[in-house]
């Protein structure tokens, strides 16, 4: 992926090296986070809101450390995730614009094992996630380097893919699709609820898609392979073969995210179309 020397985000707060302040119930504004999760409980034949109660008892309190920002000194990897993120605003400030909307940019907060967001804890062990709350990205970099390791899935485009899915859900959350699912909660069972949180998810990874086409367009970001590298990490963070490689079995009633067959659809289809329009993964008759 082309990068290097291009604007970096002004929404960027570095809070490395410290976390935030008292624990409050976790609440995962839904993306890469939720699937992290999954793979936890399934490995430790838990429930994944035991899971989550787990990580809350023992994250403890921690010092609150003043926010940094990000700048052409920072370290690089800090770098790319505030270019992305400043490619991602560029595109959706357009995007809006030509819906006659009006964009607000999301926040991105870089951490280290534990912070606290709007949502409450943010904890790395749970991936990056956007809180609706504070309308920010929680991002511990170094998740990336545990998607090369247990995910098997390396590559600077497929880092930017997942950056630029948490900020699909900043979009569902502008466009008030997220309110919506969740207003679904209470309302139905737990089955046809997941089958919801995946029509959400795939929407995610079908912006993700629409943001590489302007992207490219608007920048010209691409490198042979880059898709392919964006493409293999959709298939790691299926749900499929997430439950098949923790627990050697599948549950598609426990879908929340989509197959990985469904996630590098969508994602392709965003990307080849460039058409918001055609993300409504909720009346879609064949996911």
């Amino acid at each position: 992926m082309r990068w290097q020397n291009r604007r970096l985000s002004d929404n960027v707060e570095d809070r490395r090296g410290g976390g935030g302040g008292g624990m409050k119930t976790i609440g995962i504004g839904g993306g890469i986070g939720g699937v992290i999760i999954l793979v936890l409980a399934l490995l430790f034949n838990q429930d994944p809101q035991q899971a989550l109660q787990s990580i809350q008892q023992n994250s403890g309190g921690a010092q609150q450390t003043e926010a940094g920002t990000v700048t052409d000194s920072s370290d690089e990897i800090s770098r790319f995730a505030s270019t992305v993120l400043a490619d991602t605003e560029d595109v959706w400030e357009q995007l809006f614009a030509q819906m006659n909307k009006k964009y607000k940019d999301p926040g991105m907060v870089l951490y280290t094992d534990y912070d606290q967001s709007g949502c409450g804890a943010a904890q790395s062990a749970m991936g990056p996630f956007y809180c609706p709350a504070d309308e920010k990205v929680y991002l511990d970099l170094t998740f990336f380097n545990e998607m090369e390791q247990r995910f098997k899935v390396a590559g600077d485009f497929a880092m930017a893919y997942v950056i630029a899915h948490e900020v699909g859900h900043h979009v569902q959350n502008l466009l008030g699709t997220s309110s919506k699912v969740q207003a679904m909660r209470s309302r139905i069972s737990e089955k046809e609820y997941n089958k919801l949180s995946v029509k959400l998810e795939l929407q995610a990874d079908f912006f993700a898609g629409v943001w590489a086409h302007h992207a490219q367009k608007m920048q010209n970001i691409l490198e042979p392979g880059d898709i392919e590298e964006a493409l293999n990490a959709a298939s790691a963070v299926g749900d499929d073969a997430l439950q098949k490689a923790a627990s050697g079995h599948v549950v598609p009633d426990a879908f929340t995210h989509g197959t990985s067959a469904q996630r590098m659809r969508w994602f392709k289809k965003g990307f080849e179309t460039g058409d918001v329009k055609q993300g409504d993964t909720f009346s879609a008759n064949d996911l």
